[in-house]
């Protein structure tokens, strides 16, 4: 796997075992993970993709409270996965995980029901974004739904300055399109159909927008 664009989730490799902590710390976690359930509506059968998985520990929420879904992590750094994987381990749930990059997934297509995408896409380049929401359509099955909780266009003006922090650490050009609010409007020219932004979730560093979208069946 060529992971030259790979970038850890917060820069650099060292930083990697604060993740959950800082994660936990700055963005109402338990919030933004317990929406994106919400608006899913899982049932019992549910193939999902947990994609930029990070350390699992949505991946683990959802197997432990859904049983009955056949949920998979993937994710582009082998040091992160090794957490997610005892975390599973130690929560005595069956979650599968993978090695691979978003916008070159090991998967066959109209594979998964849903798929999830948390604090992810600021990491992306324009270019990788696009490519990224074009194998999520390939992957997932028709009708299948799409759940994403990113970044948005802050909300105030204390939002726009504490967002700084996220864009010093991650970089001005990635978090661009998320300031101009161009997430839904890239779904949109990926094919997506009946994108919505379902809510808007205030941090300390910023604002979060969750968004669903959906694969057109025809």
């Amino acid at each position: 796997m060529n992971n030259n664009h790979y970038v850890p989730a917060l820069k650099y490799t060292w930083l990697t075992r604060f993740y959950d902590p800082v994660v936990a710390l700055t963005t109402r976690e338990t919030t933004f993970r317990q929406r994106l359930l919400e608006q899913s509506e899982l049932k019992a059968g549910d193939r999902l993709l947990d994609l930029a998985c990070g350390t699992g520990t949505f991946a683990v929420l959802v197997k432990a409270r859904y049983p009955e879904t056949v949920v998979t992590g993937l994710d582009g750094d082998p040091d992160i996965l090794e957490l997610a994987r005892k975390k599973a381990q130690e929560a005595g749930v069956d979650v599968v995980f993978d090695e691979g990059l978003s916008y070159s997934m090991p998967y066959q297509a109209s594979n998964f029901d849903i798929v999830f995408s948390s604090l992810f896409f600021h990491h992306l380049q324009t270019r990788d974004k696009m490519r990224t929401l074009k194998e999520v359509i390939r992957v997932l099955k028709p009708g299948g739904k799409f759940h994403i909780c990113d970044w948005g266009n802050p909300s105030n003006l204390l939002s726009k300055v504490m967002f700084t922090a996220v864009r010093l650490l991650d970089g001005f050009s990635v978090t661009q399109d998320n300031v101009d609010g161009r997430l839904s409007e890239f779904l949109g020219e990926a094919g997506f159909v009946d994108i919505s932004v379902t809510d808007h979730i205030e941090t300390m560093l910023g604002t979060l927008d969750l968004i669903t979208a959906k694969k057109s069946v025809g």
